[in-house]
This record gives C-alpha cells, sequence and structure tokens, in this order.
C-alpha cells in the first residue's frame, strides 16, 4: 500500500489527503505574519529574512520555491518552512516538525539539505527517514554564534571586500571549500550556477578575501544572508599551505568590522567538532546564540 500511495502524483485528490491539514502554502497575503514570525528571532531566521526583503511577499520569487506556514485553530501563523533547493525552518517546535516532515514526505520534492534551529531539523528529518529519505551526513549539534559589538582582537588589514577582477581566483577557493564541507564539487550538474553566485556576492560586496603575491587566495569568507540588521557568515577558507599559523582569528575579526558596513550583528554556525573554529570564533568574541543542524543528502 505504502508504495502504491508513493506514486500518486502530489497535484492528485487522494495525494492531497495525505498531507497535514495544519500546512499550507503560504500566499502574499501571509507576509506580514511571516515577517512577524522572522523578527521573535531574527538571528536564526537571517535566511527567511533575507528572502523576504528580495520577494516583500510570502511567494518566493525563485521558481519552484514555496514557504509553508503551520496555523493555528483560528488561522494565525505559528511557524514556518522555506521549501526550495535547501529546507529551511522557521520557529518550528518538536512538536510541529513532524507535520513538515509528513508535508515534504508527500510532496516529494528533492532538496539538498535541511538546516536551521537543530530541534525541528531533526524532528523533520525523522520524518523523512520514516519515509525512506536517507541522509548522507547528519551534523546535529552546530553551535549558532552571534557578536554585537566590537572584536575582541585587531584584525587583519589585508582583508578586503573582493573585486570583480579577483573573480577568477576567488571561485576555485569557493568550490574547494564547498567539497570540504559537504563533500562534493559545487559544479556537479553545471558549472554556471556556481559561477553566478560568486559573481553575485562579488558584486553585492559580501564577499571578502586576502589574495598572495602570485593571485591566489590566502583567506575568504561570504556573507551568505544578510537581513534585518544580521549577517550570516558563510563560505569561511583558509588555503591549505596557510593552515596552522594562528591566521584565522585576525582575519575574522576583520571579517565583523566589514560585515558591520552591511548589519550590526554578525552571525554564523559552526560544527560543533571543528574544534579550532570554534577557539578562534571565541578569540574575536562570537557568543551562543542557539543550536544549529544540517542534514545533507
Amino acid at each position: 500500500m505504502a508504495k502504491m500511495l508513493s506514486r500518486v502524483a502530489p497535484w492528485l485528490p487522494s495525494r492531497r489527503e495525505l498531507l497535514p491539514r495544519a500546512i499550507r502554502v503560504l500566499t502574499d497575503a501571509d507576509t506580514p505574519a511571516l515577517q512577524e514570525l522572522v523578527l521573535r528571532d531574527p538571528v536564526a531566521n537571517v535566511f527567511m529574512a533575507t528572502q523576504l526583503e528580495a520577494s516583500g511577499s510570502a511567494v518566493p520569487t525563485l521558481q519552484g520555491a514555496v514557504v509553508l506556514g503551520y496555523l493555528a485553530d483560528d488561522g494565525g501563523l505559528l511557524s514556518a518552512c522555506w521549501v526550495g533547493s535547501n529546507v529551511v525552518p522557521i520557529g518550528i517546535t518538536a512538536e510541529q516538525a513532524p507535520a513538515f516532515g509528513q508535508w515534504l514526505s508527500a510532496s516529494q520534492r528533492s532538496f539538498a539539505s535541511v538546516f536551521g534551529p537543530a530541534e525541528a531539523v531533526l524532528g523533520i528529518y525523522a520524518v523523512l527517514q520514516e519515509g525512506g529519505k536517507e541522509a548522507a551526513d547528519i551534523r546535529p549539534n552546530q553551535p549558532l554564534l552571534k557578536l554585537d559589538g566590537e572584536p575582541l582582537i585587531e584584525g587583519n588589514p589585508a582583508l578586503r571586500p573582493s573585486r570583480p577582477e579577483d573573480f577568477a581566483s576567488i571561485l576555485p577557493a569557493a568550490a574547494a571549500m564547498f567539497e570540504e564541507e559537504v563533500g562534493y564539487s559545487p559544479f556537479l550538474g553545471g558549472e554556471e550556477h556556481y559561477r553566478r553566485r560568486v559573481k553575485a556576492l562579488i558584486a553585492q560586496g559580501h564577499s571578502f578575501s586576502h589574495l598572495d603575491d602570485a593571485g591566489d587566495v590566502i583567506f575568504k569568507a561570504d556573507l551568505g544572508a544578510v537581513a534585518g540588521g544580521v549577517s550570516q557568515v558563510q563560505g569561511v577558507w583558509v588555503n591549505p599551505r596557510y593552515r596552522g599559523l594562528g591566521l584565522s582569528a585576525g582575519y575574522m575579526a576583520s571579517v565583523v568590522r566589514l560585515a558591520q558596513r552591511h548589519a550590526t550583528v554578525t552571525s554564523l554556525y559552526v560544527n560543533d567538532y571543528n574544534t579550532r573554529a570554534r577557539a578562534a570564533y571565541e578569540r574575536v568574541g562570537f557568543r551562543p546564540a542557539g543550536t544549529f543542524a544540517t542534514v545533507l543528502f
């Protein structure tokens, strides 16, 4: 019976009956409620805030993406979830997470990861796993950190916003970072999308780097999301030739100062087992703001 149901198209009535009644796709009319939900935790929800600023609506401009809402009996929005190439929970409790997992299982959508507050991510994945979707990697404990003041140490003055002419150097460094982090090349299935992403970060002033005299990247970092007075640092990478020299903390202090040109609060999340990075972030002044988790497929 389960195999038969899995083949039912998601738009048919028999498929819709499987979907949790408390969940629905949000519309433009839900925008104020979604904005209010995001503001309850601006650091954890900066990804969704960035999407809202870009579209001005609870209806995404990205093709194929939707935002799901979990509704109270009176129709109020209790929590939400971005569903695109990745799945990102917004304010989802442990009790609500299974309903989102059921919707995702029934919809048969494909996505690369689920990331965000750990309780929600792991609750959603538990249901996906029951439905037969197995993860390639699970990172259940990723401290979410923030810094909303001056860094505690001096920065490395060599770090600066990347320039368009740096693109040829930044792209391979960004690809190397991605492959180290997730285990496969960002060029799988085509290079153009990732090239556009890196170019966009440079054009927005959201890519920071230091290149050596040969034009090779020594250190790079990006602002993956910026909205509501919060930035989220991603893509931190040190060239292997320069690792172990104690450079990271100074570079990260400069990342914070550059990020503060865009938002007053700088945030990031890090794997709990990356003790060197966590020590560097603590030296700079980052402090706990929650716990994220990431499930990669």
